[in-house]
């Protein structure tokens, strides 16, 4: 079954010139059609350096949004239109947040630090002058009106490349709390969250560590701070692959999306992974099917284009973020 639809796909593939893009947390099946798998704004840039007519992004709405901010001479799609991201969600520039309801297997229990209704320009007008840093896990419009953005992986240099000594960090408290510990400067932190890393408690470490006590155990900055403190290691997905894959260990907690698996298992064979929670499984990350993706070339659906006047603000906060040297 799964071959067939693969030979569809590749057919496609090359009449449509088309790349395919599949995020670290998609089904293994889907990475394994992908021309590149990694993380959102790597996946982008990679796309904007390659010469074809279309882009399928196989992930969530906001990663085909920076795929066409940076190649908005190209055709992006999306191939199912229902994948978006609840932690970008919790931020909007004008409207009030869409508000999270629970999640598979995870008890939200919030503390809100602004009200429900706040917005991303009601923050601003909180606290004028203040330069705003927002996760690349963010809608363009959200981009367009922040000043910077970051990953998981160069929040720290974004906020100490800034000459302020006060920041505004979005949406991500987590990573925003992340930042604070490794930055003398005052981190305002938005108060969202995403639901598959801030389910882990200190309670899943310790139980892993005793299930796994020659494991070496990496965490994904999303996760909560008492999380990160006991983790060996705290890194992107990508900082991840990369680590595991110099590393002389040869056993492996994964404090990050189960998605990650098939990457870390097929770049390291000889090595031994355990994820930190067995439910750390993103729904709108595993919607995108082989399916979905044939679908996604024979009907050219569903298109992502980001409007200019939401587009070019968008690029400045991305390649300001760009500019600073790693």
């Amino acid at each position: 079954m799964h071959s067939s639809i693969q030979e569809e796909i590749l057919k496609l593939k090359e009449q449509k010139r088309a790349l395919i893009l599949a995020h670290n947390y998609q089904r293994d099946e889907v990475q394994e059609i992908a021309d590149y798998t990694g993380d959102s704004l790597e996946l982008s840039r990679t796309a904007s350096t390659i010469d074809c007519d279309v882009i399928v992004f196989c992930g969530v709405n906001f990663m085909a949004e920076s795929a066409s901010i940076l190649s908005p001479e190209k055709t992006v799609l999306l191939p199912e239109i229902g994948a978006t991201c609840p932690m970008a969600d919790m931020i909007r520039v004008n409207a009030p947040r869409k508000l999270w309801k629970t999640f598979p297997g995870y008890e939200v229990q919030p503390t809100l630090v602004f009200p429900p209704e706040f917005t991303l320009r009601d923050i601003k007008a909180k606290y004028p002058g203040v330069p705003v840093v927002a996760y690349v896990n963010t809608t363009a419009e959200v981009k367009a009106e922040s000043d910077i953005c970051c990953t998981s992986a160069n929040v720290v240099k974004v906020v100490e490349s800034l000459p302020d000594e006060k920041i505004i960090c979005i949406p991500d408290r987590n990573l925003s709390m992340w930042a604070q510990k490794n930055t003398k400067k005052e981190i305002i932190a938005w108060d969202g969250f995403c639901h598959v890393h801030d389910r882990v408690t200190k309670e899943d470490v310790i139980r892993a560590r005793k299930e796994h006590p020659n494991a070496v155990l990496m965490a994904h900055p999303e996760c909560r701070p008492e999380v990160l403190e006991l983790a060996d290691h705290v890194t992107s997905t990508s900082g991840m692959l990369r680590f595991v894959k110099s590393s002389t260990e040869k056993e492996f907690i994964v404090g990050t999306e189960l998605g990650l698996m098939y990457r870390l298992k097929k770049d390291n064979p000889d090595k031994i992974f355990h994820p930190l929670r067995k439910d750390m499984i993103c729904p709108n990350m595993k919607k995108t099917t082989l399916k979905s993706v044939l679908r996604a070339l024979k009907e050219m659906t569903h298109v992502i284009k980001v409007p200019e006047d939401i587009r070019i603000p968008a690029k400045k906060a991305l390649d300001r973020m760009l500019e600073i040297k790693t």
